[in-house]
């Protein structure tokens, strides 16, 4: 593993100037900082308070648990470290310059438009692939703290998983560890350390999914219930399963049969039975197999290119027959049938 020298770090952002932090969390702050050969990058220093009380494991942890796994295009990658003037790790990152999900979410602001539902479908098949290889490395780690503040976008809008601080290498877990992850997120399942499995990744992939879809956070006390996955629930079992949806973004007609089979995956993965949830490679075959409408995205470049070359845009009836091709609407019904059957055999909705 690299090692950086501590007083570039230090000069490349003015001794940790407020000017250059860009996130910050109960374990550290994050700064964007440019090395001296040119290269902007993302420094993870150790929160002051964990400092204090000579607890920076996390960081340490994240360390440790980067330096295992190869570089790809599914994580955000660990350049190297540093250690500080009291000999406390700092972490040099890869800098994502797209911005949290999170905040694509829920901080959408004039000139930032929140995502379309196909970008929605894009980021969470590339969500799901970077648990996948998470639970297909050798050693196994389970990640435990999958939300949308840790999903990062890089320069070519990638979705990557971020932070990994309370993350578990499967062979070195502490079997006297206690279970760790964030509210609204953690698998309830997950009450003692022996209850480690990748199922509690997997819960948490299913309620990050359904925020994708809902566009609403996993706990919001404005709402009842407060949990999304509650929520969710309530309203399948209504059969209102089209109110889960964002209504701030208009969906395509093409786009339904997508998103409903996103939902019928959602409920399945936040099942109360572990056994009954899908393994994260089951999950991306899944999702891989849906009718994601590429076709969509050619006929609107090519309209867009005959608009630019000519007045004369396709004619209508050229449009309405391509965007009704489409089979992905076809079966929603039995879609929607198959969503409550799942919440039917869930002993935690039933009781």
């Amino acid at each position: 593993m690299k090692e950086f020298k501590h007083q570039e770090l230090e000069e490349a952002t003015c001794n940790y100037s407020k000017s250059y932090l860009i996130g910050k969390g109960s374990h550290g702050s994050i700064y964007k900082a440019t090395l001296r050969s040119g290269q902007v990058v993302a420094i993870k220093t150790p929160s002051l308070g964990l400092c204090k009380v000579q607890n920076t494991s996390k960081v340490e942890n994240e360390a440790r648990i980067l330096s295992s796994i190869s570089p790809n295009q599914l994580i955000v990658n660990l350049l190297g470290i540093s250690h500080d003037s009291t000999g406390h790790t700092v972490l040099v990152m890869e800098h994502m310059p797209g911005g949290m999900l999170h905040d694509l979410l829920h901080l959408s602001t004039i000139g930032s438009p929140l995502p379309s539902w196909r970008k929605r479908a894009k980021m969470a098949v590339q969500i799901a692939r970077a648990v996948q290889f998470l639970h297909e490395s050798k050693p196994l780690i389970i990640h435990r703290d999958i939300k949308s503040e840790n999903i990062l976008f890089d320069s070519k809008s990638r979705a990557r998983l971020a932070d990994f601080g309370l993350s578990v290498c499967i062979n070195s877990f502490d079997p006297t560890s206690l279970p760790a992850g964030t509210i609204g997120y953690l698998d309830p399942s997950y009450t003692t350390p022996c209850k480690l499995s990748t199922k509690n990744d997997v819960f948490s992939f299913g309620v990050l999914l359904l925020e994708i879809i809902s566009g609403t956070k996993a706990i919001d006390v404005s709402r009842t219930p407060a949990s999304l996955v509650e929520w969710s629930r309530g309203l399948i079992e209504q059969n209102k399963i089209r109110k889960i949806c964002d209504k701030r973004v208009n969906m395509p007609q093409h786009m339904e049969g997508v998103i409903l089979n996103m939902l019928v995956l959602a409920i399945q993965c936040v099942s109360s039975d572990e056994e009954s949830r899908p393994s994260m490679t089951e999950v991306v075959t899944k999702m891989e197999s849906f009718r994601y409408p590429i076709w969509v995205d050619m006929v609107q470049s090519l309209v867009q290119l005959r608009s630019r070359k000519s007045p004369k845009t396709l004619s209508t009836s050229t449009i309405t027959v391509v965007a009704t091709t489409s089979g992905d609407h076809v079966g929603i019904a039995k879609k929607k049938l198959l969503l409550r059957e799942i919440l039917a055999g869930d002993d935690v909705l039933l009781h």
